[in-house]
């Protein structure tokens, strides 16, 4: 089978990896309302290319937080990667330095987030959830000590989201969460964690701070005023509360809201270069993707995550050139349509 889209890598993957595990992949919350609308709503968006324009050299290198990229894409955070490849996350770091790209490392990682580091060649930040004031701030110390570059603090889940199709299949096999000492001491999310959480964390380190997990203008508003460094524009995959809008339809809201105070970037339902020249037309600095990566660890470890990485890349180019931007600054939202909402 020739893999030529990241659609190819997610069928060899359901083959490759157990029911369980896919379905611990695959699944969002109660009737996956959201989880669908995060790839719908992409293809309402329509483009509106520009003709005549000399794009014999297409330029898709940025930044984030200062940080040097070759593509608006890194990777998000996924818990739990042993259950794609025996390495797990170390493999997945392996492929983000091939690619030369960014990757988010999970606190439910299989692997120590020490680990990760270890066997990187390329940037980190760590995905933090709060479960109790010391572990996360052990956790911070620790990511930090380790040469992380940015802690990415998870937003959206005061409690855990009701993921229906994962209870009919529950996981055939047991893969510990590293960073933590005892598997209690990382299952259940802080329920009273309110905006004070912010300074909080500031006074522990002094890396970049980035919250994933913001869908509203209000919210992203509160985050400028908290003087958080970036935005993730996140509902989880799908996998927190269900019925909540595709990450891509509020992207224009928080852009507006944040005016340029701090970084934004999206994920949920990235799958094609389109998606992503849509979500930088509507203002995202850069994306990020969570389960195609997590398809070409299952297919072909290391390489495989590059590859995929190197497919969207190269949709990515090819959107750029038949729409007629040369580089990244010469897209804003003048290149899409949006459709009509009543």
């Amino acid at each position: 089978m020739d893999l030529i889209n990241v659609f190819d890598y997610e069928a060899l993957a359901r083959e490759r990896i157990d029911t369980s595990s896919w379905v611990y992949y695959a699944c969002g919350a109660d009737d996956e309302v959201t989880l669908r609308a995060n790839r719908s709503a992409f293809e309402r968006i329509k483009l509106r290319p520009r003709v005549l324009v000399d794009v014999s050299q297409i330029d898709l290198t940025t930044t984030v937080l200062g940080m040097s990229l070759p593509m608006p894409i890194f990777i998000a955070p996924t818990a739990l990667q042993g259950l794609a490849h025996p390495e797990g996350e170390c493999e997945m770091a392996r492929g983000a330095a091939l690619a030369g790209t960014l990757l988010v490392v999970s606190t439910s990682s299989s692997c120590s987030l020490e680990e990760v580091a270890a066997a990187a060649g390329g940037p980190l930040w760590f995905q933090l959830y709060i479960t109790t004031r010391p572990t996360a701030q052990r956790l911070v110390e620790r990511a930090e000590a380790a040469g992380y570059q940015g802690l990415v603090l998870t937003v959206d889940t005061p409690r855990w989201g009701n993921k229906e199709r994962a209870a009919r299949y529950p996981l055939s096999r047991s893969i510990r969460k590293a960073n933590f000492e005892n598997e209690s001491e990382g299952d259940l999310p802080d329920p009273s964690c309110t905006w004070e959480i912010i300074p909080w964390l500031r006074s522990l380190t002094r890396l970049p701070l980035i919250l994933k997990g913001i869908l509203t203008g209000e919210d992203a508003q509160r985050a400028c005023e908290h003087g958080v460094d970036a935005i993730i524009v996140s509902n989880h995959g799908g996998r927190q509360l269900d019925s909540v809008a595709a990450t891509i339809e509020v992207l224009p809201e928080i852009v507006d809201a944040v005016a340029g105070r701090c970084e934004v970037y999206l994920d949920g339902g990235v799958r094609r270069g389109t998606d992503i020249l849509k979500a930088l037309a509507l203002g995202a600095r850069a994306v990020l993707v969570g389960r195609p990566p997590l398809w070409g660890l299952a297919v072909n470890g290391a390489q495989g995550v590059a590859d995929v990485l190197a497919i969207l890349r190269d949709e990515l180019e090819q959107a750029m050139a038949l729409a007629g931007c040369p580089h990244l600054a010469s897209i804003d939202r003048s290149l899409v349509r949006l459709p009509h909402v009543p």
